[in-house]
């Protein structure tokens, strides 16, 4: 296991790092997990890059617009702080596309986007859709379970937590840094 920090720490938004509301277009609903803006501080000021990847297919579906995410992202950062990106896939499971998790889309172009490469990221997440995006991309899983985590999900992890804020310590520790 290689005991290497990452340069950056990438977050699913729904069960992560916020509450689950389906299909949510309205900022007022948004309510941050216990611990994530400690989880969070504690990431930048170890000097790693920050990123949220997170598919929202309400807007392919045409529940919610993309200003209305926006509006939700916008919440997140007002409770959580600034991330250095946001990767987001609008479209449907049906749509077939390259961003979607569990493809590796959105994983590479928040590192491409962060300036470094999908190696030096690690994907905080809650699904097996989130393991098999960091891993198809090359990058480091810790799964933080959830409501709507499985058995598959946590064979995907390179890595399980009980919360996020155990999650960024072992990302800063390096020690869920195994070849992915």
């Amino acid at each position: 296991m290689s005991t290497s920090r990452p340069e950056a720490v990438l977050f699913d938004r729904d069960d992560t790092l916020i509450g689950n509301v389906a299909y949510n277009g309205d900022p007022a609903l948004v309510v941050s997990v216990p611990g994530a803006r400690e989880a969070l501080d504690a990431v930048r000021a170890a000097g790693l890059r920050t990123g949220v990847v997170t598919n929202q297919s309400a807007i392919g579906r045409g529940y919610i617009t993309e200003a209305d995410m926006r509006a939700v992202n916008d919440r997140v950062e007002e409770l959580l702080g600034p991330f250095d990106t946001w990767q987001f896939c609008p479209h449907t499971p049906q749509d077939d596309c390259a961003c979607r998790k569990p493809r590796p889309g959105m994983v590479l172009a928040a590192a491409a986007a962060l300036g470094v490469a999908a190696s030096a990221c690690v994907l905080i997440g809650d699904t097996e859709g989130d393991m098999s995006a960091a891993r198809a991309a090359g990058a480091h899983a810790i799964l933080v379970p959830g409501p709507a985590t499985t058995q598959q999900a946590a064979r995907a992890a390179s890595a399980v937590c009980a919360d996020l804020g155990e999650a960024v310590r072992l990302a800063l520790r390096g020690s869920a840094n195994e070849a992915p």
